[in-house]
C-alpha cells in the first residue's frame, strides 16, 4: 500500500470504529424503555434485510436457497444474531454501555481457545498471554468495590461475556467450515432472513414485539432504528475494506471500537469510570494485540459475519 492509501484506509478505519463503538450506546438507550430482547431483534433483523435486500438488488445478486445455504443462514442467524444479541440486550438493561464496549473486547480473546479446540490453529504462548491479559482485565471489572456499583450482579457480566463467546465461535465456525461459496454480504442478508423467521414467533408468543410505530415516536425506538442502520454501514465497509487492506489491517478496529464505545457512552449517557477500569482497558487492548496473528498468518475465528462488534 502506498503512504495515501494507508492514510486513506485509516481514516476508514476510525470512522467504521467510531460508527461501531456507537452502537453500544444506542443499545443502552434501546432497552431503557422495557423493549424486551426478541422484540428488539426482530425490528434489528427487519432494517438490516431490508438495506441488504436493496444492496443485493444493486448487485444483481441472487440469494441461493439450496438446503446446504438455509442450513448455514439459520446457524449463523442463531450464533451470530439470535444468541448472542439477546444477551447483549439483557446484559445491557444493568451494564454501562462502556462496560459492555470493554467485554465486547473479549472477543479475538475467546477465538484462540476456540480455535485451537476446532483444530483452526495452532497453540502460541504468545495468543495465549493475550488471553491472559484479557482475563486479568475482567477480573478488574467484577472484583468487588473496584468498578461497578455494588447492585451490579457478577451473573450479568457472564451474561455479557457468553455473548462474545457466540461471536467467537460463530467465526472459527466459518473459519472452519466455510460460507458454501458465499461471499460476507450473501451471508449476512440470508442470516438476517433466516432469523427474522425465528424472532418474529418468539417476540410474538413472548409478548414482545413491538409496533412499528414505536420505532418513531420513541427515543429507544428511534435509537434501535439508528444502531441497526449503522450496523449495516460499517459492516459493509469492514468487508470492503478486508479486500483491499487484508484482514490483519481491518481487525485494528477492534481497538477503536471499544475505546469510542466507551467514549459515546460518556458523551451521550454521562457515564464515568473508575481508574480500575481504566487499568482494564490497557489490558484488553494489550490482549488483543497479542492474539492477532503475525502478518501473513491466517486470520481465524477473530472477524465475525453476522455481528456488529468484530
Amino acid at each position: 500500500m502506498t503512504g495515501r492509501s494507508v492514510l486513506g484506509y485509516t481514516a476508514i478505519l476510525v470512522v467504521m470504529g467510531a460508527g461501531w463503538g456507537l452502537t453500544q450506546p444506542l443499545t443502552k438507550i434501546a432497552v431503557s424503555s422495557g423493549f424486551q430482547p426478541f422484540g428488539l431483534l426482530v425490528w434489528q433483523l427487519m432494517i438490516a434485510s431490508v438495506i441488504l435486500s436493496a444492496v443485493a438488488l444493486v448487485r444483481q445478486s441472487r440469494l441461493p436457497l439450496g438446503s446446504r445455504h438455509l442450513r448455514l443462514y439459520f446457524l449463523i442467524a442463531m450464533i451470530g444474531t439470535i444468541l448472542p444479541n439477546a444477551a447483549t440486550y439483557l446484559a445491557a438493561v444493568h451494564l454501562p454501555a462502556g462496560i459492555l464496549s470493554l467485554l465486547m473486547a473479549m472477543i479475538p480473546m475467546w477465538a484462540f481457545p476456540i480455535a485451537l479446540l476446532l483444530g483452526n490453529d495452532i497453540f502460541s504462548m504468545r495468543r495465549l498471554s493475550g488471553l491472559v491479559f484479557g482475563l486479568v482485565g475482567v477480573l478488574l471489572i467484577v472484583s468487588p468495590g473496584l468498578s461497578l456499583p455494588p447492585e451490579v450482579r457478577f451473573g450479568w457480566i457472564l451474561v455479557a461475556l457468553a455473548s462474545g463467546v457466540f461471536y467467537a465461535f460463530e467465526g472459527n465456525y466459518v473459519a472452519k467450515w466455510g460460507t458454501g461459496g458465499l461471499d460476507a454480504a450473501q451471508v449476512l442478508h440470508g442470516a438476517s432472513l433466516a432469523g427474522l423467521a425465528v424472532a418474529v414467533p418468539l417476540a410474538l408468543l413472548g409478548g414482545q414485539f413491538i409496533a412499528p410505530e414505536a420505532l418513531v415516536d420513541t427515543p429507544a425506538g428511534r435509537a434501535l432504528a439508528a444502531a441497526s442502520v449503522v450496523h449495516v454501514a460499517v459492516y459493509t465497509a469492514y468487508v470492503w475494506l478486508v479486500g483491499r487492506a487484508g484482514s490483519v489491517f481491518a481487525i485494528q478496529v477492534s481497538y477503536l471500537v471499544t475505546g469510542f464505545g466507551m467514549l459515546w457512552a460518556n458523551v451521550m449517557l454521562g457515564e464515568a469510570y473508575a481508574p480500575s477500569v481504566w487499568l482494564a482497558l490497557a489490558c484488553m487492548f494489550a490482549g488483543m494485540y497479542l492474539v492477532q496473528p503475525r502478518r501473513n498468518a491466517p486470520l481465524a475465528g477473530i472477524s465475525p459475519i453476522g455481528e456488529t462488534r468484530p
